[in-house]
């Protein structure tokens, strides 16, 4: 009784991680797009420059800190002996959407514009380009299980007792052009803006250096997992530049390779 408890209590702590991920998720779009929300990315400066650019710095390294440091196998390992296994991937999506709400709550837009795109067909299409950001970011964790990813999987399986088994290494759609489509996608949602405000510009340059460098750190964590497989995928598909041509698969490729040979 205890136990069916326990797996009941860990997966309803999947869900509601789950779900508040989700809101945190729409209210970016809000936050980085000044839509509807009471203090937007772009929002008028209320506090002198240096103290709301010292924030703002603060607030991403913490978010920054946080979303690597709890990826780490190493941090997991230690995690794990505290929390049950299934629920390790919703208490870093919990944690991580905590970390984005306190930067929602506490951001300080800074002022001054960049750039600012009066045309109103301008704006439109920009705006539209930035909304394609999102949706790649949705489509790509829809194609490599996207419940997984964010923990749902995890805390069902341990529901019905299941044992959980880790992804087959695949590459649909975007994967078959490049690496980080999940990147690639918060690249276009974070710069492309018909207005450019001084807090956007700092916002969008830290994250951008952050994901290249958590990139690296992702790919050497893939390698340890996957292997051979994954190190043939990234000889062959470019990061975050898409190539013209679809990966085929290390295997087909290999085989053309020693036929070209012959």
């Amino acid at each position: 009784m205890v136990r069916a408890m326990k797996r009941v209590a860990v997966f309803l702590y999947g869900v509601l991680s789950y779900a508040l991920f989700f809101l945190t998720f729409l209210y970016a779009v809000g936050f980085i797009g000044n839509f509807y929300v009471p203090n937007s990315l772009d929002s008028a400066a209320r506090v002198p420059f240096w103290q709301a650019l010292l924030t703002d710095t603060l607030l991403l390294a913490a978010f920054a800190v946080q979303h690597s440091v709890m990826a780490r196998p190493a941090f997991k390992r230690v995690l794990t002996r505290i929390i049950p296994e299934a629920a390790e991937r919703s208490t870093y999506v919990l944690y991580s959407s905590i970390a984005l709400i306190a930067l929602f709550a506490y951001w300080q837009p800074i002022g001054g514009v960049i750039w600012n795109l009066e045309n109103p067909a301008l704006r439109v299409a920009v705006t539209g380009v930035f909304l394609c950001g999102f949706l790649i970011v949705l489509v790509s964790t829809l194609l490599i299980n996207h419940f997984d990813l964010f923990g749902l999987r995890q805390v069902w399986l341990y529901l019905i007792k299941r044992p959980y088994t880790h992804l087959e290494f695949r590459t649909p759609f975007f994967y078959k052009y490049v690496r980080h489509p999940l990147y690639v996608g918060w690249f276009i949602a974070f710069w492309a803006t018909p207005t450019m405000t001084g807090a956007h510009l700092l916002f969008a340059i830290l994250t951008s250096v952050y994901m290249l460098m958590a990139s690296r750190w992702e790919e050497r964590d893939l390698v340890a997992i996957h292997g051979e497989r994954y190190e043939i995928y990234r000889k062959e598909v470019p990061k975050l530049e898409p190539a013209l041509l679809p990966y085929l698969g290390g295997e087909v490729k290999s085989v053309e390779k020693e036929r070209s040979v012959a």
